[in-house]
């Protein structure tokens, strides 16, 4: 056995008092159980660390833990308490030190200089008397810290941490054990390291199992991430809708964890907020079974290319069937009947080019003319066709935006697909509450939201908030084929009326006015031209109108009732579209 192990190496002697014993056997119990209990990575490793010392009476003590690829050793918290020093842990101030090697670079031969990394590597406990005196291992940069700092350390008890696959996870190295009665510092007793020894072996048990759901955590959400970032690279238009809505959402319930008004009892723990996170993430994860054509329709007669160009190529077989038959009836080019006819030829195809690009509003006499200039018909061979497809006319004939009422639903369906596909899934009790979340943000205070038609009182807090977040982030983007960015000024004045309308939760409203966090948002990712300035006190002045609410019963019949709606349409369209894609008119 090598000498320098706890067996050998450790000269302290002597067993400890009966009543001593026992206290340290009951205090490593009470440990095990909090242990087992702690959640949070960081206090996990202050509380390993800081019971050890008071096992041991030692004055001060790190924890390594190894790196991924198993090569190194990082500082992960240290703590002297005759320096006054606290690093590491729940502190906030990180452990500004090189990692060790555990292996020689060159050799790949173990690091047996280094007392930590010589653990770590022979899986053994090593207990020194004295530092200064011990040849075995190298102390230099222990001696220079000393001399720098006016300390001296002297005994130390360094103990692997070892997981049930008897893989090593870290280290645990404590100093300078304490007497009890005097203070002086004096060797680590051997009861003392096998209780210590004990409580690394739980520790490092209850540290792997919280390095292995953090893991688990990590690798769920990069994959929620990657889905994310699969629907936003589906649409080119909509790249960063789902980085930033989660950005927001987080920044208005951080606020809201802060208020001191109207969510002064709401709060958040670590888990919930994770459980938000991943909500947020997932909140439009129903658009991948949105067809992108319906998604990004940027006129109204996009599919997968915009159809005014065949609009186009048949107002040019009709201004030549024009002149043909005026040919034909023994006019010349420059008859005025002619280039009258052309001319109006001429400003209806402009109409209808107008009318694609899908404003504001259609009034009704437009309505009218598209219908009139669709009517007309256009010779293929020996048979007539109209000028325009029932199909276009519909399209074209849409009053505001670019999609019909069918594709709306469409587009609004991806609301009833998050919800199922969420549903879908064996979410864990911590992470119950997403598919709510994620899937109430196109919902409104009054009812007319989508798609379960949910009422005020009838959503959590962060659910109303991403509804927040989603219209801002919407109403300012960029990045739509079928609309420009908002100004700042235009965005909050809309969600104003959303507030008076009930569409928006007003006490959140209020909140994201008071605590600027909508303009913290805008600084950071809206470009200078939209940053403008904002009436807040008109706002907050707004008052909701009075809202009478239903029964529980006639929301759930609402909801029931838009299901097999939206299913039935959705293959109505998806048969349309192809149908309208492979056409070569």
């Amino acid at each position: 056995m090598d000498e320098r192990v706890s067996e050998s190496g450790g000269s302290a002697t002597g067993d400890l008092a009966l009543e001593e014993r026992v206290e340290g056997l009951e205090l490593l119990y009470r440990i095990g159980i909090a242990l087992t209990a702690e959640r949070n990575h960081n206090r996990l490793i202050e509380r390993i660390l800081m019971e050890a010392k008071t096992l041991c009476h030692a004055d001060a003590g790190t924890i390594y833990l190894v790196t991924e690829d198993n090569t190194h050793l990082e500082f992960a918290i240290m703590l002297n308490d005759t320096m006054g020093t606290a690093l590491g842990g729940t502190t906030g101030r990180p452990v500004v030190q090189p990692p060790i090697p555990i292996y020689d670079p060159e050799t790949g031969e173990p690091n047996r200089k280094n007392v930590a990394t010589y653990a770590a590597a022979e899986k053994a406990s090593v207990n020194i008397e004295d530092a200064y005196t011990a040849a075995d291992f190298d102390f230099s940069g222990t001696k220079r810290y000393d001399e720098a700092n006016g300390y001296r350390s002297k005994s130390f008890l360094t103990i692997p941490l070892l997981n049930n696959a008897d893989d090593v996870i870290g280290v645990l190295q404590l100093i300078n054990a304490l007497d009890t009665e005097t203070g002086e510092v004096v060797a680590f007793e051997q009861e003392h390291q096998r209780i210590v020894e004990a409580l690394t072996a739980q520790a490092a048990i209850a540290l792997d199992n919280q390095l292995l759901l953090e893991a688990q955590r990590t690798l769920l959400e990069s994959f929620i991430q990657l889905i994310a970032g699969a629907i936003d690279a589906k649409s080119p238009y909509t790249g960063g809708h789902c980085e930033r809505v989660p950005v927001l959402t987080e920044m208005l319930t951080e606020a809201a964890c802060k208020d001191e008004g109207a969510f002064a009892s709401f709060d958040l723990t670590h888990e919930e907020w994770y459980e938000l996170r991943i909500a947020a993430w997932l909140h439009d994860c129903g658009k991948v079974t949105t067809p992108v054509h319906v998604m990004d329709k940027a006129t109204k007669l996009h599919t997968l290319c915009d159809r005014i160009d065949v609009v186009q190529a048949r107002f040019e077989v009709l201004k030549s069937e024009t002149m043909v038959r005026h040919l034909e009836a023994g006019g010349t080019r420059g008859d005025r009947d002619l280039k009258q006819a052309l001319e109006q030829i001429g400003d209806d195809l402009r109409f209808l080019e107008m009318s694609n690009t899908g404003g504001e509003s259609l009034a009704k006499k437009d309505v009218v003319r598209i219908r009139e200039i669709g009517a007309r018909t256009l010779g293929f061979g020996n048979e007539k066709r109209p000028l325009l497809t029932d199909e276009e006319v519909e399209n074209l004939t849409v009053q505001r935006g670019t999609l019909t009422a069918k594709e709306r639903l469409i587009i609004n369906g991806h609301m009833v697909q998050t919800i199922k596909m969420l549903e879908a899934l064996p979410f864990p009790r911590d992470l119950k509450r997403v598919p709510e979340y994620a899937g109430g943000h196109h919902e409104k205070m009054d009812g007319g939201g989508y798609p379960k038609g949910l009422y005020a009182g009838d959503m959590s807090i962060p659910a109303r908030i991403m509804c927040i977040a989603d219209v801002f982030e919407a109403l300012t983007a960029g990045d739509r084929p079928y609309k420009e960015g908002k100004t700042l000024s235009q965005t909050m004045e809309i969600m104003g009326d959303m507030k008076r309308d009930n569409h928006l939760d007003p006490d959140l409203l209020d909140l994201f006015v008071r605590s600027g966090v909508y303009r913290e948002y805008a600084e950071q990712f809206l470009p200078e031209e939209l940053v403008n300035d904002v009436d807040e006190a008109s706002i907050l002045a707004t008052r909701p109108k009075p809202l009478k609410l239903p029964s529980d019963a006639a929301r759930q019949k609402r909801w029931e009732g838009f299901l097999p709606e939206y299913e039935i349409l959705v293959d109505d369209v998806m048969g349309l579209v192809q149908k309208v894609t492979r056409r070569k008119d």
